[in-house]
């Protein structure tokens, strides 16, 4: 019997009418500032700021930060706002309705290259390197014929958006294993739903993440490819930016964000079994299955390197035009 998890998801349109009405954030609307490291919170006030997050692991740092009061040290005071993925938090952020958000990198670069003003200020999870055992898979049916990357050729795939780190990797390992990637139909799908769309045979494989990989496999289905493992070396996924304005008028705050988060995933690193104690926070796991999940590493830096090769990877598949230069999409 495949368990059951409930997760608020928001999509753009959504996430975007509701930071209208008023719930952005003081400081994305031009309100007060912090004054960096943790003046704010030595004199006693502390400065709001909304983060747009999507309620997988990689982002247990954040939650267990705001927990530990890590960001309150930084004169901070985080309202965290889950949505679906990062195509539905860059909108939110770059129209000031957000301060900062999280997001995998190619949809970072996507924006970068289309012209958005987007810069990672923080990183966020990084690969474990471990194929046999990392935070990512891509998973099909307990009675499929598939047993690697290159067996799922023409077939269907899910991914949580189009055009971000899944699809990018997932092609690659595809390129890599010797197959067409051309070849494969990518459906975009939240991640809450891809069990059980796979369990209906209405995808051949879905692009998952914990804790959904977990669950794929207590509900029958088989790891065939690590995406994040693979096909890139010691990948950064994803990371937390803001706006190149909000850089420049505002860099106390941005230092406070950056400090704050650093040292939030150097907690995590430091205490794995808090970092998944706090995922009942925004999530509705089970026990059994936080227990058995594969959590990613947390890195304090983000590894250029992995992020310049994301970058020739969506210039190769056609998504941006040219390679937008590595100090444009991430903040010293």
């Amino acid at each position: 019997m495949m368990r059951k998890i409930r997760i608020a998801a928001l999509s753009a349109a959504t996430l975007l009418a509701l930071t209208a009405c008023g719930s952005g954030s003081p400081s994305g609307g031009g309100g007060s500032s912090a004054e960096g490291g943790e003046s704010g919170a030595q004199s006693g006030e502390l400065t709001p700021i909304e983060v747009g997050v999507i309620p997988i692991v990689d982002v247990a740092p954040i939650y267990l930060g705001v927990q530990e009061g890590i960001f309150e040290k930084h004169g901070l005071d985080p309202e965290l706002t889950l949505a679906q993925g990062g195509a539905a938090i860059v909108p939110a952020v770059q129209s000031g309705q957000m301060d900062f958000g999280f997001s995998n990198v190619t949809s970072l670069i996507v924006g970068r290259d289309a012209g958005l003003p987007l810069k990672i200020v923080a990183t966020g999870p990084q690969t474990t390197g471990n194929a046999e055992d990392d935070y990512a898979h891509v998973m099909v049916p307990e009675d499929s014929d598939v047993t690697s990357m290159a067996d799922l050729e023409g077939q269907s795939i899910a991914v949580n958006t189009l055009n971000n780190i899944n699809d990018s990797v997932v092609s690659e390992g595809m390129k890599q294993e010797g197959g067409d990637p051309e070849s494969i139909d990518y459906v975009e799908m939240p991640f809450p739903d891809m069990v059980s769309q796979l369990e209906a045979g209405n995808v051949d494989a879905i692009a998952a993440v914990e804790p959904f990989v977990t669950l794929a496999e207590a509900a029958g289905a088989k790891r065939v490819y690590a995406q994040y493992a693979e096909p890139v070396p010691d990948l950064s996924i994803a990371g937390y930016f803001t706006t190149d304005s909000m850089i420049e008028s505002n860099p106390e705050l941005v230092d406070s964000f950056r400090a704050a988060m650093k040292e939030s995933q150097q907690y995590a690193t430091d205490h794995p079994d808090e970092a998944k104690a706090v995922l009942p926070e925004y999530t509705s796991l089970e026990e059994d299955v936080i227990e058995e999940l594969t959590m990613p590493r947390f890195p304090q830096e983000h590894d250029v390197a992995s992020l310049e090769r994301i970058a020739e990877l969506s210039l190769d598949s056609g998504l941006i035009d040219e390679i937008p230069p590595t100090e444009d999409l991430i903040a010293e």
